[in-house]
């Protein structure tokens, strides 16, 4: 933002502390528009347009932000096309992939092509989570129409129809998105083995502020190492986003084909018994009214609750990021705009939203073991195998812990705010992974557990903060040793006592006791 609005903050936060003064501020510190549901996209264009460099011409492109895949990297000349592979950041604007996918079709004057590649199924994901992406995906198609850009959804992994797309439409370069966990790695590879030998493939880091090649050229230990390193280069890599232009060498209108969304849907063969999570509307446009939301009823709070389970205080953004349906950075550039006002709950989300975040990333990026006891450290690994034959007060099943089935009132309540919601509360995350460590035959039994009922409930699993978050709370990465004690070793312990100090307990199984006692 304009550095002249800085003044401008400082002196609104100290008029008044009325309640209807507040309110105004809380809806937006450097901007007089009120804003809704109903222009939540034109303000984030104009922000955009913002961007544009005022004497016309390209805007600048930070090209740390792309690695080469193939060994080419000049285009044919007989290029007919260009296609952006889109799997991870499924958004049309905030976008440095399709920016960049378009700036290079642009300067070739060939038409672009967005494709999406839909396996039939991914891991453990239900339709839970295929709902909210084939949602998200439709706004995709309409956005891209709008621009003059083809949008094809291919049914089947990218390595088995992608190739063939590209052939067909001679297409000269094709530019991915970056997702370090290794079933997209091993599409990527397969696929640029496949393409013909003069077809340049390249990946841009569109879901990282930093990329992640950029933060770190190595595995890092903790948040306290890579934190310098992302900090120090914000400045170059936290910048406004240039809006995706009309595309000036569109293929004809005819040759633009609808998605038949309901052959895509015919088409994935996944678990339909979980049920959708109505709390959370997908696409774009829903992501940014929730971020709206944030930044004017939640994030004043966030620096004092955020722990607190009971308190309305978090952002609620996880699902819309982990899709890519809306940019950590536009989030990222919006909460900044308050940090004059909220600075304490400004700082807290912004080291979660970029620091945290992104050395979820860096670990799965350098950690080819990023979901097994292999990943952990050699104290981690040493203390789990000491502690392995230790007796377990209680053992439960994979599908007696699925059920929210144990003795722990707390815990039957977190499960069950997942298996409902399709999220639950980072602190209770925690908890909740801990607590089948404790509960488990082994470590590894218990982190398969944590793994597989992250990954097929919550909206945001199969993702490298989920494989994170399941590794901090069991194997101990990211952390420390601590007190030795049975089971956990020198992994950090949490308990039902110590979440008594934190919160109201009781309140929080009240909120859930009617769904986990219909079950029992």
């Amino acid at each position: 933002m304009p550095e002249n609005n800085t003044a401008k903050r400082k002196a609104s936060a100290t008029k008044s502390t009325s309640p209807a003064k507040k309110t105004k501020i809380e809806v937006s510190e450097t901007d007089e528009v009120q804003i809704c549901g109903d222009n939540v996209m034109e303000f984030y264009a104009k922000k955009r347009r913002s961007a544009l460099p005022t004497s016309g011409g390209e805007f600048k492109f930070n090209k740390k932000r792309v690695r080469m895949i193939s060994k080419v990297q000049e285009l044919p000349s007989d290029c007919k096309g260009i296609v952006y592979w889109m799997f991870r950041d499924q958004r049309v604007e905030d976008n440095w992939a399709l920016l960049w996918a378009q700036r290079m079709a642009l300067k070739q004057e060939v038409p672009l092509f967005v494709t999406f590649c839909m396996p039939s199924t991914y891991l453990d994901a239900t339709v839970r989570q295929y709902r909210f992406m084939i949602e998200g995906l439709k706004q995709v198609e309409k956005d891209l129409k709008k621009l003059k850009i083809p949008f094809n959804v291919l049914l089947g992994e990218a390595p088995s129809v992608l190739p063939q797309f590209i052939k067909e439409k001679n297409i000269g370069g094709v530019v991915a998105d970056f997702l370090p966990l290794r079933k997209h790695t091993e599409w990527l590879n397969k696929v640029a083995k496949k393409l013909p030998e003069n077809v340049a493939i390249c990946q841009v880091d569109a879901h990282n502020i930093v990329p992640c090649w950029e933060a770190s050229d190595k595995l890092e230990y903790a948040a306290r190492t890579i934190r310098p390193k992302i900090t120090n280069k914000l400045t170059t890599f936290l910048t406004e986003f240039p809006p995706v232009q009309e595309h000036a060498h569109a293929v004809p209108d005819p040759a633009i084909k609808p998605v038949d969304w309901k052959k895509v849907e015919a088409f994935i063969k996944v678990d339909r018994n979980v049920s959708e999570a109505k709390w959370a509307k997908a696409g774009t446009e829903n992501g940014l009214k929730m971020l709206e939301s944030f930044v004017r009823s939640r994030l004043r709070n966030f620096g004092t609750d955020r722990n607190n389970p009971t308190k309305n205080a978090l952002s609620n953004l996880s699902p819309w990021f982990h899709t890519g349906q809306i940019s950590t950075q536009r989030a990222a550039l919006r909460v900044r705009e308050f940090r004059g006002k909220f600075s304490d709950s400004v700082a807290g989300f912004l080291e979660e939203m970029i620091v945290r975040r992104e050395l979820g990333d860096n670990f799965c990026f350098y950690n080819k073991h990023y979901d097994s006891l292999k990943g952990g450290y050699s104290w981690a690994q040493k203390t789990l195998n000491d502690h392995r034959s230790d007796k377990r007060e209680k053992v439960y099943s994979r599908e007696k812990l699925e059920e929210a089935k144990t003795h722990d009132p707390l815990w039957n309540a977190a499960q069950w705010q997942l298996v409902t919601e399709g999220k639950m509360h980072g602190f209770l995350r925690m908890y909740w992974a801990k607590k089948i460590l404790e509960w488990t035959a082994s470590p590894e039994e218990g982190l398969d557990i944590s793994i597989y009922l992250n990954d097929k409930y919550s909206l945001d699993g199969i993702d490298p903060n989920g494989y994170v978050g399941c590794m901090w709370s069991i194997v101990g990465i990211h952390d420390q040793g601590w007190r030795e004690r049975p089971v956990f070793g020198k992994i950090r312990y949490m308990n039902y006592d110590g979440c008594k100090r934190k919160f109201d307990v009781k309140a929080f199984e009240r909120k859930y006791a009617p769904f986990v006692n219909s079950q029992a």
